[in-house]
């Protein structure tokens, strides 16, 4: 990304027992950079925060018991989010039902995965998603924001070119540009196709972003500057972006997170779902959950589990056919090999 390549992740995860036996997981990466959460301070938020107001509650109140734990810390959505998700499984699991039923129902039953794309170089980049085509995938997000403007127009010109019309194509800038850099790449790519620019500038330069979106260019989807319905209203409104890049860890759980999405169909904006690099296949089934409920979801999603070296499940959620599938299995659909985690795990 512009600010920063990831070789590592750092991730929470959250393991609730009930009486009966039944085990609920959730996860959450560390985002210090986008949402000022650390491993200690999400492990912190959870053990002394968190975990009072469940130890001894029943999991049928998962409901209240998550409104609860968000209003016991503020900011830590990703710890929020890791237990709410674990609530939603167990109690998936107790009553033998998808966790999707749980919050609404699946609208849909895949979504399609996108891949990033962040090579030093163009030809590895062609290289790369070709291979991923010929894997299912066919849909692609160009990581930009870090070379000459110039290089990145032509590559995401020439991946048109070399990937064909059908393959869909988008690009994230993580903050990386200022609002010249910014303009000369949506001038230079109206050839390419793309769906969207994400995240284009930094925070406080949120009104010149307005300014790109105002261009019709291309659509500007809000990452960094979005955290839930707060940031969807108020920006949708201005129409400083046309479209919002929605994390559980950002929103701070499924419930804000679906709140936020029906805020934006309401306000016309466009949707794409995402994990940061990279959770396992637990937080990839929580987004793959939401993004099924979600009321609109026209940018896809993506589900970061794919970058790992080695997942924390038995069977990780596949990309098939560019599309994922929700698994009909109670709670989340994946059974975590608790080896891994205790192999994983560092505090």
């Amino acid at each position: 990304m512009a600010a920063e390549r990831i070789t590592k992740a750092d991730n929470l995860v959250v393991r609730i027992e009930a009486e009966n036996g039944l085990v609920g997981w959730g996860e959450a990466t560390v985002a210090p950079t986008m949402t000022g959460d650390t491993l200690a301070g999400m492990v912190a938020a959870v053990r002394q925060h968190m975990a009072p107001r469940l130890i001894g509650a029943d999991a049928l109140d998962r409901a209240a018991l998550a409104q609860a734990c968000r209003g016991s810390i503020e900011h830590n959505g990703g710890a929020k989010a890791a237990v709410e998700i674990a609530l939603l499984d167990l109690v998936g699991k107790h009553l033998g039902v998808p966790s999707v039923e749980l919050v609404g129902g699946a609208l849909r039953r895949s979504v399609e995965n996108m891949w990033l794309l962040g090579n030093p170089d163009l030809a590895a980049d062609i290289a790369e998603a070709k291979r991923k085509v010929g894997e299912g995938y066919g849909y692609f997000k160009l990581k930009v924001g870090v070379k000459r403007v110039e290089a990145e127009i032509e590559a995401a010109l020439q991946a048109r070119a070399e990937l064909g019309p059908d393959i869909k194509l988008c690009a994230d800038a993580n903050t990386g540009w200022n609002a010249r850099q910014a303009t000369q790449y949506l001038r230079g790519v109206e050839g390419a196709g793309l769906l969207f620019l994400e995240q284009p500038l930094p925070n406080d330069q949120i009104q010149a972003m307005g300014g790109l979106n105002r261009l019709g260019l291309l659509p500007i989807c809000g990452d960094e500057c979005i955290a839930g319905a707060d940031e969807v209203l108020a920006l949708g409104q201005a129409g400083i972006v046309g479209g919002v890049n929605l994390k559980l860890i950002k929103a701070g759980g499924p419930t804000p997170l679906l709140r936020a999405a029906a805020l934006c169909r309401q306000l016309g904006l466009s949707v794409t779902l995402a994990g940061k690099v990279a959770g396992t296949s637990i937080s990839a089934a929580a987004t793959l959950m939401v993004a099924c409920a979600s009321p609109v979801l026209d940018w896809g999603v993506n589900l970061t589990h794919v970058y790992l070296a080695e997942d924390a499940v038995f069977d990780p959620l596949k990309i098939e056919n560019r599309q994922v599938l929700l698994r009909n299995t109670p709670g989340l659909g994946v059974e975590v090999d608790e080896e891994a985690i205790r192999r994983f795990t560092v505090s």
